[in-house]
């Protein structure tokens, strides 16, 4: 029953890591929201959804009173909000299988390599899926291959280097501190706030917001993310490192299957080529660590 359990909030965190990816490129891609809004929205509801959930463990554990300052940092927030800044702005112009090979990706390569300068070292089969990956997120970006402009491509691989450095930030720091990685991500959420504002109002001119791309914005920041999240953490301590990187695979996989069933885009062979050279290479690198 237990294995079960862990199997179906796997499956869940996936689908509502995917769910990002293709809430926001519905949203974007009708012009029912612009990306600043997008992201303000997005945040500023996944502060509430995350914040909420930690005041139910606080109930729970008999403690009525939140805290007054949340865990997290300064850096981790801005990194979040880097990440969720660039991913809604890439998206403009790219498909949602896409952007999640892009994101997933430059995720995986900037955490590999910040081991790599670490002094980690890799085998010759290791070495070979890097070479790889890398090679397939660069076809993907050729002209020819794919659409995405420089710009959103940019975008996108500015997003997972931040997401990265704040997967690498929250693992260094959580042997530090004793609370629950739900409250840490939600006072980093509540530190993205600040900068959503200033983001709203320096895109303020270019606004523009109908009830369903709010809709949209608010079941990414709450549903896709807060409790996607929630969920993630719930269950990642169950978890093998290899068989939690492994599993996240299926993410950019997800997010096609769903681009192309729920938002009609199309499947084309250079972008089949790439994904199996970036998830292919990827995987290498996982399961031929000691």
């Amino acid at each position: 029953m237990g294995s079960l359990l862990n199997f179906s909030l796997v499956a869940l965190a996936m689908l509502t890591f995917a769910g990002n990816s293709l809430l926001c490129r519905v949203a974007l891609k009708g012009g029912a929201i612009d990306a600043a809004s997008f992201t303000s929205v997005r945040l500023v509801s996944g502060a509430i959804t995350l914040c909420a959930l930690v005041w139910l463990q606080q109930k729970q554990s008999a403690q009525t009173r939140m805290p007054r300052t949340l865990p997290g940092d300064g850096w981790s927030a801005l990194a979040l909000f880097v990440y969720a800044a660039g991913f809604s702005f890439a998206y403009l112009g790219m498909t949602a299988a896409t952007g999640a090979l892009l994101l997933f990706g430059a995720v995986q390569a900037t955490m590999i390599a910040w081991g790599l300068y670490q002094g980690e070292r890799m085998r010759k089969l290791q070495l070979g899926g890097f070479a790889l990956a890398i090679a397939g997120l660069t076809a993907l970006m050729l002209p020819g291959l794919q659409t995405p402009g420089l710009g959103s491509s940019a975008a996108m691989l500015g997003a997972g280097v931040a997401w990265g450095a704040y997967s690498l930030l929250g693992r260094r720091k959580q042997t530090a501190i004793s609370a629950s990685p739900t409250a840490v991500t939600a006072g980093n959420f509540v530190r993205t706030v600040p900068m959503t504002l200033v983001l709203s109002a320096v895109a303020l001119s270019q606004s523009h917001l109908s009830s369903i791309g709010v809709l949209y914005a608010v079941a990414s920041g709450a549903l896709t993310s807060g409790v996607g999240y929630a969920v993630w953490y719930r269950v990642l301590p169950t978890l093998q490192a290899t068989h939690a990187a492994t599993v996240q695979l299926s993410v950019p996989v997800i997010a096609a299957v769903g681009g192309i069933v729920l938002l009609g885009e199309a499947a084309t062979w250079p972008m089949a080529l790439s994904a199996c050279a970036i998830l292919g290479g990827i995987g290498l690198v996982i399961w031929n660590k000691r």
